[in-house]
């Protein structure tokens, strides 16, 4: 595997990583047809663990083998495949070698009752990732939850331990609970903060949500007004979390959400470019299509990165 120039050069942020971990990076930037360019695509299929198996997988029924999703992300030329431990024992030797993988190690489940903690459980280990043959692991915290200090203890501990056998480091930064409002979990000033957190606790990669104009805590607007921070346009919001992800020197991918119109998803892949992000981290808005339908989605969503679609 040759490994770009552009490739190098984010190697070279992460000053403190072994040759192992920064191989494992390289896996997955130099894959798939943006393999080299610094952007990404990321296929993640978490979402049975949270919302249930129907709610995830019913409106498209092939969906439900976890084969599924390792021929997905290799089909449409996507740079990683994230998935729990059960999906991924499911598919790992068949697919060995063929699409990095991202070993999600927490999750939530929608049975958990209304008032406990926003928080998740531990449901599986680096020796898994190492087993399966992974190339990161992958941690959500919830930053403004009850639980959020534990979530960070945790995976300071899994952070180590992944890196010092050579895996890199996911973090899925997704505000929510405690006296956080539901329009302050995409807020600018709550989402630049939570891409900061993952950073600052070692992530290489930053996973977080497309922020919006709104605004969360007063002494942060006060900020931003004050420094006449833009913010008056997505591309200009994606921007702005890029520069809180250490001035752009760790990578950040966007969740795609919620399943929604292809017209929408594009303008968002579109700002994320335009705005310097790394690219995108898509589920729902892929596997609950037919599968030709998301194939010729992410064939657009993939252009779009690569500068040949507008």
């Amino acid at each position: 595997m040759r490994v770009s120039r552009k490739v190098r050069e984010i190697l070279s942020w992460y000053e403190s990583d072994n040759p192992g971990t920064k191989a494992n990076l390289a896996r997955i930037l130099m894959t798939g047809r943006l393999g080299g360019t610094g952007r990404m695509v990321i296929l993640p299929v978490d979402q049975g663990f949270e919302h249930g198996p129907a709610r995830s997988f019913a409106p498209n029924p092939p969906a439900y083998d976890p084969r599924y999703h390792f021929q997905l992300a290799l089909d449409a030329g996507l740079n990683a495949y994230a998935s729990v431990l059960g999906m991924l024992e499911a598919g790992a030797d068949g697919f060995a070698g063929q699409v990095p993988m991202i070993l999600k190690i927490n999750s939530a489940n929608s049975l958990l009752p209304k008032a406990a903690p926003k928080d998740q459980a531990i449901t599986a280990s680096v020796k898994d990732a190492l087993r399966l043959g992974c190339a990161a692991i992958g941690y959500t915290i919830y930053p403004g939850s009850e639980a959020a200090n534990d979530m960070i203890e945790e995976i300071r501990e899994l952070a180590e331990e992944a890196k010092s056998h050579g895996l890199a480091v996911v973090v899925w930064s997704y505000p929510r609970g405690g006296d956080l409002s539901k329009d302050g979990e995409t807020a600018m000033d709550v989402s630049a903060y939570a891409a900061h957190l993952a950073c600052l606790i070692g992530a290489h990669i930053i996973k977080v949500k497309l922020p919006t104009t709104a605004m969360e805590q007063a002494e942060a607007k006060k900020a931003y007004e004050s420094a006449k921070v833009d913010i008056g346009t997505m591309a200009a919001r994606v921007r702005h979390i890029m520069q809180a992800a250490f001035n752009g020197r760790r990578l950040v991918v966007f969740s795609g959400g919620t399943l929604k119109g292809e017209n929408a998803l594009f303008d968002e892949v579109k700002a994320i470019h335009d705005g310097g992000g790394n690219g995108s981290i898509i589920g729902r808005n892929t596997f609950q299509r037919p599968r030709e339908e998301a194939l010729k989605l992410l064939d657009r969503v993939i252009r779009i990165y690569q500068g040949k679609d507008g």
